[in-house]
């Protein structure tokens, strides 16, 4: 659940940054997908952390 919600998370602000760079629709895409793969490495890793310190 933390990964989904960290991609689409991710999207939004990798969407709003190159919008607000004034960027076309293509740079909104790739913006979007590259926040999305980074902001999903780093929902991975609190989920394994999370999961760790649950046990």
């Amino acid at each position: 659940m933390i990964v989904i919600i960290a991609a689409l998370l991710g999207a939004i602000v990798g969407a709003f940054t190159a919008k607000r760079r004034k960027g076309n629709t293509l740079d909104i895409l790739q913006y979007a997908a590259g926040y999305a793969m980074a902001f999903v490495v780093v929902g991975m890793i609190a989920t394994v952390v999370l999961h760790r310190l649950a046990v």
